[in-house]
This record gives structure tokens, sequence and C-alpha cells, in this order.
């Protein structure tokens, strides 16, 4: 059966303006080269036409207007195999950058049409609070998951009052929960296990991220072995617990990720991990909000279905 059907998923608080104006672009665009395309907000409808559509061998695509974020709800809410792309609209747009996705929608429209080529890549599966979610990106554990709850929960409370324009973030809206979180996070210790042989158990960790993609903040080489289809994930983890450590690892990371040679740091692959604390640390998944540790990872192969350019 001809692929001709598109799915455009749009997300109403992705990025840091509306995307409406984008994604109906989009849609106008490709009915234009021949398409039949549905606009939807719900991702419950979105779900079950997408896979009805994969199932019967007729969707060429599942765009999501969004984020990174935004691709990781439609990959965890859609069955493996189906094709999702996007037109990026969120704030850092990690996988977006990664990928090489036009941000126009004329340049989408057309790769989507003529110009995409479909590639399988591997995904991270946490598990936490009798939970599974699939992540694409990254997990971090500590400070910037901490800056990342207090951005998302000022920017929930302005859409529930009714602002949908203070629901849209960009890298100024983390300027007020970074002082904040400057001001109360305390830096309280992880330990890490990493699971599959040989078994290895790393304390005292005051910073944790587990990588899938070599992207993370405004393009920072954390994990600059990090590949997305090589089945394994990448950590880095961090020992020293104040600000003044933090700022020493972002700038040996931007300069020929230097960090790594540290004697505080930890960098190295693994297919599994587990993190646990004995006090309250925050976690984020793709740059959302994901609760509390503890928290289980692990690699699984081959889950991510991209529609990127040739």
């Amino acid at each position: 059966m001809p692929q001709t059907h598109v799915i455009v998923s749009l997300n109403p608080k992705a990025g840091r303006q509306s995307p409406k104006i984008r994604a109906d672009e989009l849609c106008n665009l490709l009915q234009q080269k021949g398409l039949t395309t549905e606009l939807l907000t719900n991702l419950d409808e979105v779900a079950e036409k997408a896979n009805a559509l994969h199932d019967a061998g007729s969707l060429r695509a599942l765009v999501g207007v969004g984020g990174d974020g935004t691709a990781a709800t439609l990959v965890n809410k859609t069955k493996p195999g189906t094709p999702v792309t996007l037109l990026p609209s969120g704030t850092a747009n990690l996988l977006a950058k990664h990928y090489r996705l036009p941000f126009k929608p004329a340049k989408l429209a057309e790769m989507i049409a003529n110009g995409g080529t479909v590639r399988t890549f591997d995904a991270g599966l946490a598990r936490f609070d009798n939970t599974e979610r699939l992540f694409l990106v990254m997990v971090s554990c500590g400070f910037d998951a901490h800056v990342v709850n207090g951005v998302h929960s000022r920017r929930e409370e302005r859409y529930q009052q009714g602002h949908a324009k203070g629901a849209h973030i960009s890298y100024l809206s983390y300027t007020k929960p970074i002082f904040a979180s400057l001001a109360k996070y305390k830096f309280p210790k992880m330990t890490v296990e990493c699971l599959d042989e040989p078994a290895l158990t790393i304390p005292d960790c005051r910073w944790a991220f587990i990588f899938n993609v070599n992207r993370y903040g405004w393009g920072l080489p954390l994990a600059p072995f990090a590949k997305e289809n090589d089945g394994m994930l990448d950590h880095v983890l961090f020992r020293g617990g104040t600000v003044f450590h933090g700022l020493l690892y972002t700038a040996l990371a931007q300069c020929f990720s230097l960090h790594r040679y540290l004697q505080t740091a930890n960098l190295g692959q693994r297919m599994r991990y587990r993190i646990t604390s004995e006090s309250s640390i925050p976690f984020q998944l793709d740059g959302d909000p994901g609760g509390e540790l503890p928290l289980e990872i692990e690699i699984v192969p081959n889950r991510f279905t991209f529609l990127v350019p040739r």
C-alpha cells in the first residue's frame, strides 16, 4: 500500500512561540504534494491513528511539532517501527540538530515527500515508581533536573492560568529557576551501579548523566563518544558537589571535552544502570521532569524509527 498519510502532532506549549502557524503551513505544503495530512493535538488520538495507519502500511510519517520531549512522547505512545520526525519548535531541539532536520516547513515538507530516509536507532528505557518510559537523548539526575522541574512547574502554572504565551519557554526561561536552584540545591550524593558485567558501583556522585545521543544543552559535548546505534549508553558522573564544580565541568567540557580527564569525573559505557540515593533527588528525561530516585535505566536496541534527511 502506498505510504500517503502524514499525521502532524501539535504540542501547543512547545518552544518560544506558538507553533500553530508553522504546523498549518507544513500541512498545506504536504497536501499540495499529494499527501493526505491531518493535524491533531490530542496525543491519544495521535497515537491511535498513527498506529492504525502504520499497521495498514500507509503511514509515511508522524510529525511532532515540538522538541525533544515531544519526540520522546510520540515514540512512547506508538508501536515500534512507526516513522517519526520533527518540525522543530522546542527550546533545545537536540534531536533536530543532531539529525540535521530542516527547521523550515517548506524544507521539511520536501524531505517528507521526496527526500527522506527511514533509519532505526537505539532508545533508552527508564524504570521508576512502577512506570516505564523511553527516552531518546539523555537522562540526568541532580541539579539540572531540579532546574528543569522549576521551569516546567512555572510553565504549567502559566498555562493553567490561561496565559498561553507565558507557557512557551526559551533559554531565558531557565534564568530564574537556575538562580533559585543555586540558592536551594544542596548537591546530595547518589550511587550509580552499572548492572551488566563487569559490575561496577560508583558512590558519592553529585551529578549523574546517562546519554544515548552526544548532545546536551546548547550542544555541550559532555558525552563526546555517545552513539545512538551502538547498543550502549554512555554515563558521565561527577563527584564535585558545589556550584564552582558545575562551572568547572561546563567550561572544560566546552573546551575539547577536557572534563573527562578530571579525577572527580567518571565516563564510560554500559547497557544497564541503577541510580539510588538516601536523599530526595529529581531526574529528567529528554528535558521533561521524570520524578525522583531510585531509577533503573537500560538500552533498547533499534527501538526508535526516525525519518531523517538522506
